[in-house]
């Protein structure tokens, strides 16, 4: 089945289904532009093995070895939340200790995009994130931390930017105290960087 032509065909009827006239000419090539964007971009993380990006590097002598806190912040994250399928963004901050294994700089980035490119809740994607690096890592310990912004709580429901943050944990990161020295050092204040001017009618 060509799923592009599938979805093509779907959003074609959706548009229907609205009241919208598909022959006009702002609208005659939206069901294809559409089909190509959620097959291509905004889902293809379901294409996509995380695995397959992971490139870690072996720390075999001493002289490199490293065992205190790494700490990767401001990862992109842009997903599509689940229940009204309208985008969520914001950022991602990965924290671990390594065992006799690093991660490539920049594979932490792709495997947050890949598990990004789904449909998703911030809630299981932050789990996911640092499920994934702790069994394929094995790290001592790991903490993922997402910031983000949801773009259904503008356009529907209350009508404000509302923002989330989630963490999750695991091994020695559990510890309250390294826990505390991680969100020390992240120092989280990206939000005001990363909130929109939005007028909501409310002012």
């Amino acid at each position: 089945m060509d799923v592009v032509k599938r979805i093509e065909d779907l959003v074609r009827e959706f548009l229907l289904l609205i009241g919208e006239d598909v022959s006009r000419e702002g609208l005659n090539e939206t069901p294809s532009r559409v089909a190509r964007m959620w097959v291509d971009e905004l889902t293809v993380g379901y294409r996509l093995d995380p695995k397959e990006v992971l490139k870690s590097f072996t720390i075999d002598n001493d002289y490199e070895r490293y065992d205190e806190l790494v700490i990767v912040r401001d990862i992109p994250v842009r997903s599509i939340c689940e229940h009204h399928l309208l985008p969520f963004f914001g950022y991602a901050h990965i924290a671990y200790i390594p065992t006799d294994k690093v991660l490539g700089f920049s594979k932490l980035a792709r495997v947050v995009d890949i598990l990004s490119r789904r449909l998703q809740v911030q809630e299981r994607l932050t789990n996911q994130v640092a499920d994934f690096i702790y069994e394929n890592l094995s790290p001592k310990g790991v903490m993922v931390i997402i910031e983000a912004y949801h773009t259904c709580t503008i356009v529907r429901g209350v009508k404000e930017l509302m923002y989330m943050i989630t963490r999750a944990c695991r091994g020695t990161l559990n510890n309250d105290n390294l826990r505390t020295e991680v969100l020390t050092l992240l120092n989280l204040s990206k939000g005001k960087d990363l909130k929109p001017t939005v007028n909501t009618g409310n002012q």
